[in-house]
């Protein structure tokens, strides 16, 4: 339960003391000399004026995965730019203030309740992670009556898609047990039933985790063998022991559920150390990301690339025969979105294109048809059944969007990429791959 003790240890008791205050109506100072933030627009709801729609997004703006984070607010940027140029919503502008919460849990349990309780933005969106995720939902569940959710964050992970928290979050892309299903079904129709998992130690890596068991166990499979990470391990630490430990088991292929700098160093030490079977990596890996990892200071990667074989979410951002691909690319062509520079202290060169990007492109598509349907007087109590009202949506992609009551994911398609000529491609013969 988020209790003020609790919120007091995240040092944010400032801004909870500023919602009590709001919701009770005070208007004079606070013990300690807090002030009540109670500004409202004209249409009565906060987060929203008659000029502006203020989102709020937590995500990996800084650290090893950083990538992530940038990458999704590029592509969400492009279209919401394109929107504001031609007037808005209804007249308003969509603005993200975005903040960086590393990939850690506490930063972005401390962001939300900025985002929350002082900024007073209108919605959530674009989170990054499963770990940083199953912290915050909590929290909109013990402010339920701030009708405050979270849209289509940048994880496939079971926590925000069933209770007792599924109803504070509204979800984009396929599920962790999705993507790994179909890995698991694959690589056993080509006969490699032996699958080992190597996945980061936390909510995001167990998440994977039990798809994958779930999946094998279809099958009349266990896993064979398992490794395990730390969450911020770096490109530049060692995998020999992970490596040591399922090399033991002689699998068949292996299963990555990680982000882009573990998994990469994973695959090189793999290639190095004589295990040499296929790697699959989620979505969440960033395979642009991965894959640059894995090409840097080498005049041949391919041993270390050939193999791969990883799971998206979207479809290929090359395939310009898809309506969305080509919007998409035009977009981040014209707009050339840009990272937000105070949060940016790392280096970091951004992808003309990318499966993250694109997957940010179309959450913020997909929301700004929301916006549309709450009609002329916005206002966060209506959200709920303006999404529900979306049926059969045709967002670009080949595939329709529909939610309602039992139905809090709109996309259910997974795709499958390898390497060729240094960029990943759609995976369309398993067989011919990896039997």
């Amino acid at each position: 339960m988020l209790t003020r003790r609790l919120l007091i240890g995240y040092g944010l008791a400032a801004p909870w003391l500023k919602a009590v205050a709001a919701e009770s109506g005070g208007t004079g100072p606070l013990p300690g000399g807090f002030q009540p933030t109670t500004a409202r627009s004209s249409t009565g709801d906060v987060g929203v004026s008659d000029s502006e729609f203020l989102l709020g997004m937590s995500a990996a703006f800084s650290g090893p995965s950083r990538g992530l984070g940038i990458e999704l607010h590029r592509g969400a940027s492009a279209y919401f730019e394109h929107i504001n140029r031609q007037g808005g919503v209804g007249g308003r502008r969509i603005r993200i203030r975005p903040y960086d919460d590393g990939y850690q849990p506490d930063p972005a349990v401390n962001n939300t309740m900025t985002l929350m309780l002082d900024d007073r933005v209108f919605l959530l969106f674009g989170y990054v992670g499963t770990p940083t995720v199953t912290r915050v939902l909590p929290m909109l569940k013990k402010f339920q009556d701030r009708d405050t959710y979270l849209f289509f964050p940048f994880t496939g992970a079971a926590p925000q898609r069933e209770p007792p928290y599924g109803d504070f979050a509204f979800n984009l892309r396929a599920s962790y047990a999705q993507e790994t299903a179909g890995l698991v079904d694959n690589f056993v129709a080509v006969g490699r039933r032996r699958i080992a998992v190597f996945y980061q130690a936390d909510a995001y890596g167990r998440s994977g985790w039990s798809g994958v068991r779930a999946a094998l166990a279809r099958h009349g499979e266990t896993i064979v063998g398992e490794a395990t990470y730390k969450r911020g391990t770096k490109f530049t630490n060692i995998m020999r022991a992970q490596v040591d430990i399922l090399k033991q088991v002689n699998p068949d292929a292996v299963i990555c559920i990680g982000s882009y700098a573990a998994c990469a160093a994973f695959a090189r030490d793999a290639v190095d150390l004589g295990l040499r079977v296929p790697m699959a990596n989620l979505s969440f890996v960033g395979s642009e990301n991965l894959l640059k990892l894995l090409q840097e200071a080498r005049d041949d990667a391919t041993p270390y690339t050939r193999l791969l074989v990883n799971s998206q979410v979207v479809p290929s951002y090359e395939d310009v025969t898809i309506p969305a691909v080509r919007e998409y690319r035009d977009l981040m062509s014209r707009y050339d979105p840009q990272a937000p520079e105070e949060l940016v202290k790392e280096p970091y060169s951004p992808f003309p294109h990318s499966f993250v990007s694109l997957e940010g492109f179309l959450d913020a598509k997909l929301l700004v048809e929301v916006l549309r349907r709450l009609g002329d007087n916005p206002s966060r109590r209506g959200l709920e059944a303006a999404v529900f009202s979306v049926k059969d949506f045709d967002l670009g992609i080949g595939e329709q969007v529909s939610f309602g009551p039992d139905r809090r994911q709109g996309l259910q398609r997974v795709y499958y990429t390898v390497v060729e000529d240094d960029r990943f491609v759609t995976l369309d013969d398993w067989s011919a791959q990896f039997s």
